[in-house]
């Protein structure tokens, strides 16, 4: 069985997230334009070349997939809005959204997918409250965290940042603070805005209206660029296909064409090209042997098994899956965990994550016949520089917990209302049931049944990147053994 996932999340997304719940059937089989591809390997030399393919190919394939539904396709519910539109969150996700997996009940979102061929995007950040943390996580199309904008890195008092593609090469125009350049012409710009409680939505809203995006263009009063070249977009693969089927291939080859060869992967280009993996080519799979075609597959289920090894060495924290290419140093098993872990995570440097399914005597969370507590100990609380949490899920479907009092986190913009321990600790009180008045400000309840809980560390200080200081363990208080 492989591990249950670490969730990064902080979903971009939603939308990744929420793909698995809400996508309609099946989708027609890709096919695009371009001529068709060949396939010159032999099936033992195409089983390992599927295997480095799937691997390399799994982020981008399931990245275009919540590009696809919330872009592309205008019959798909979660359809908001054509390329480089912002799209605001602006409320908190509730129990009732059980289409949303593992929300974020710290920091509405914001969110962007970018099309960089035909020219840059500018987005505009007001002058924030250096209390308030806010960050833009730029996310390339092979799912490097590639650049941030924010309070860690850009800082509080607003600015104009330049988003460019791999092809342009423009001077900086005037009134532009920084340019950021992508490798890949599609780029995923996800924000978080911090809510400090539910009376603060109409604050979050009023920052999220100062976020503005446009092309380079309509800022800087220029002629507009001709239109890029007209794509036909192909249907994305549901994620059980994404597994299994030698469609996936194709898939990766379309994308391909909007992701210029780095040079440290021309040999894999190549390689690639053997099973006609070619940037926006097509491979007639029908066409291919019953041993080409078993050869696809199995390759492909060589790949899965070395991102499951990846994923079950992973103990609670995966941290080190996410961050640039140069931080993951063409670590590709590494950056498909992490897609199939959480897609959209924070680098390590933004935020921590993580996950508690086991208690400390190496049982399953169960709020039907136990009770836990999380305890930081005096003068021991996260060591962070923005804001942290904690935040309960219903398992297996990761979904906010119902309560009587309607809270689902517990984070340190409560601290003025949580009480201390007698010795000047702060314990968190997690069971399905009030722990009593005395205790109820300390209360995250718990369901039912199985759950899981996630602590968020924004803006990590060296004492938790340095692994000087670690995350709590759910201590077991009461139930049956």
């Amino acid at each position: 069985m492989s591990p249950r996932p670490i969730l990064m999340l902080t979903a971009l997304l939603v939308p990744a997230l929420m793909l698995a719940a809400c996508r309609r059937e099946a989708a027609q089989p890709p096919s695009t334009s371009h001529a068709n591809a060949t396939f010159t390997a032999t099936p033992e030399e195409a089983r390992a070349i599927a295997r480095d393919a799937y691997v390399f190919g799994v982020p981008m394939v399931d990245q275009y997939r919540q590009i696809h539904a919330y872009n592309i396709d205008r019959r798909d519910p979660l359809y908001r809005a054509p390329f480089n539109t912002l799209i605001n969150f602006d409320r908190v996700f509730t129990p009732d959204d059980t289409a949303v997996v593992t929300p974020n009940a710290d920091t509405p979102y914001s969110l962007a997918n970018l099309d960089l061929r035909r020219e840059p995007m500018v987005l505009s950040i007001p002058k924030i409250d250096p209390k308030r943390y806010f960050v833009f996580q730029l996310i390339d199309l092979y799912t490097f965290n590639f650049d941030y904008i924010g309070s860690r890195a850009t800082g509080s008092n607003g600015g104009n940042y330049l988003i460019a593609g791999p092809d342009w090469d423009g001077p900086m125009p005037p009134g532009i603070d920084k340019v950021i350049r992508a490798e890949t012409h599609l780029v995923t710009l996800a924000g978080r805005t911090q809510l400090f409680g539910p009376d603060d939505m109409e604050n979050v809203k009023q920052v999220q209206a100062g976020y503005r995006l446009q092309p380079l263009s309509a800022f800087a009063g220029t002629p507009t660029p001709p239109p890029a070249r007209k794509v036909d977009w192909i249907p994305s693969l549901p994620p059980d296909q994404s597994r299994t089927s030698p469609e996936f291939f194709n898939q990766l080859a379309f994308l391909l064409q909007f992701a210029p060869v780095h040079p440290s992967e021309k040999h894999l280009r190549d390689r690639f090209a053997r099973i006609g993996v070619v940037p926006g080519g097509k491979l007639d799979v029908a066409a291919l042997s019953p041993a080409q075609r078993q050869a696809l597959v199995d390759g492909m289920a060589d790949g899965q098994k070395e991102i499951e090894s990846r994923r079950a060495a992973v103990t609670g924290r995966a941290d080190q899956l996410f961050g640039t290419r140069e931080e993951l140093n063409n670590d590709y098993i590494a950056r498909a965990a992490a897609a199939q872990i959480g897609l959209g995570g924070n680098s390590r440097v933004e935020a921590i994550y993580r996950t508690y399914e086991m208690d400390d005597h190496d049982e399953l969370l169960d709020g039907s016949q136990r009770a836990y507590r999380f305890r930081f100990e005096k003068d021991r609380l996260p060591p962070v520089n923005a804001f942290w949490s904690l935040t309960a899920y219903t398992m297996p479907q990761q979904h906010l917990v119902p309560n009587p009092i309607n809270r689902y986190t517990i984070n340190s913009a409560m601290l003025p209302q949580l009480k201390t321990d007698a010795d000047g600790g702060i314990t968190i009180h997690i069971q399905k049931d009030s722990p009593g008045p005395g205790r109820e400000a300390n209360w995250l309840p718990a369901p039912d049944g199985r759950f899981m809980l996630v602590a968020r560390y924004y803006w990590p200080k060296d004492a938790l990147l340095e692994y000087e200081w670690s995350s709590p363990k759910v201590e077991r208080v009461r139930g049956k053994e």
